[in-house]
């Protein structure tokens, strides 16, 4: 397979006509230098261990070609141990995604919209617990605290799902919409006590578009928000990426003192400006 140098990798995730203002990336595709299909089928041995090392390598000359990028990001983001075998990979993909199926039908036995190609954007209970849709199973019984903290955050989901990489054709889709909302409410229902919360949606939506399996793209959402979560947890009084802000103020104290103090002369020097930029690691900054 061969490239131009001057192929851009925005090239394969398509932008509506009418979006102008959509930042471009500076990474280009380099023969000799990217990950490419070649090179990623090359690095794993004849029953499947892939040489990380030497992929790592090539990642960080060249980046991952698009193509290959969601297959890459499943290992990066530890949804397999390099090391592990083709046969291995295929039994853990088969019991992750019928995991997966078992969560999303407890999730639409609760509120049966899950996983019906849809997304909701009202909200479906009160907080005092009072249904506001005809949707809600509610069995015999009241429903309990966590049942009802999750059905509190749908609607939520959904008017972030409808809002998200919005400039993208791929989103012009409902079942791209609906995937992303199923693979967040699915989340908020195994995650109780982070739950969902603004910003996520951003994070989810790369793995909706480099991974066809809706079951594969919530594995890796999910092994993502391991390293993240903390990031999510806030309370009346702090919020969770309050450390990581302590450390940016630290480092640019640091190294560019005189920046430090401007920021702190504007009133800026609890660094809160980039709190949406560390949460969701530059999502909305950068191109896709």
């Amino acid at each position: 397979m061969r490239w131009l140098k001057s192929e851009c990798a925005d090239s394969y995730y398509q932008v509506k006509p009418e979006c102008k203002d959509v930042p471009a990336t500076r990474f280009k595709i380099k023969p000799g230098r990217t990950l490419s299909v070649r090179k990623w089928l090359a690095a794993f041995s004849p029953n499947g261990q892939l040489d990380i090392r030497k992929t790592l390598k090539r990642i960080h000359r060249g980046g991952i070609h698009p193509s290959i990028r969601g297959e890459v990001w499943e290992f990066l983001l530890g949804c397999y141990d390099p090391m592990s075998t083709f046969d291995k990979r295929k039994q853990i993909r088969e019991h992750r995604r019928a995991q997966y199926v078992r969560w999303k039908k407890e999730c639409s036995e609760m509120f049966p919209v899950d996983g019906r190609g849809k997304c909701i954007t009202s909200p479906v209970i009160t907080e005092d617990r009072n249904a506001k849709s005809t949707e809600i199973v509610t069995g015999n019984g009241p429903l309990d605290m966590k049942v009802t903290k999750w059905l509190l955050t749908l609607h939520q989901i959904g008017l972030d799902v409808t809002r998200t990489d919005r400039n993208l054709v791929f989103y012009e889709k409902q079942e791209n919409l609906s995937k992303l909302w199923d693979i967040l409410s699915v989340y908020a229902w195994i995650d109780i006590d982070v739950g969902y919360c603004q910003g996520m949606s951003d994070l989810c939506s790369p793995m909706i578009i480099l991974l066809e399996h809706e079951a594969d793209a919530f594995w890796c959402f999910e092994r993502l928000m391991r390293r993240l979560r903390e990031n999510f947890r806030c309370t009346e009084t702090s919020i969770g990426v309050v450390t990581q802000l302590g450390h940016l103020a630290t480092v640019t104290q640091v190294i560019h003192p005189k920046l430090h103090q401007h920021f702190e002369t504007l009133g800026g020097g609890h660094y809160l400006f980039a709190v949406r930029m560390l949460m969701v690691l530059f999502r909305r900054e950068f191109s896709f």
